[in-house]
C-alpha cells in the first residue's frame, strides 16, 4: 500500500507517564546510553514544526 492512500484503521495511543522512558536511547557525547521520553520526542517535533518553511505558492 502506498502512503498516498489514507486508511480508516485506527490506531490506541497509550501515553506514558511524563518522564518515563519509551524503550529506546540515544548515545551522547560521551558514550553514555541516554533513556527517549515522550517529552524529548515532543519538544523535537515543537523545533521541527517552527523551522518549517511552507513552499511557494504556484500560480
Amino acid at each position: 500500500m502506498s502512503l498516498q492512500y489514507s486508511s480508516d484503521d485506527k490506531i490506541e495511543v497509550i501515553r506514558t507517564k511524563p518522564g518515563q522512558t519509551l524503550g529506546c536511547s540515544i548515545i551522547d557525547e560521551q558514550g553514555r546510553e541516554v533513556p527517549i521520553t515522550e517529552d524529548m520526542i515532543q519538544q523535537a517535533c515543537s523545533e521541527l514544526d517552527k523551522r518549517l518553511v511552507k513552499p511557494a505558492e504556484q500560480e
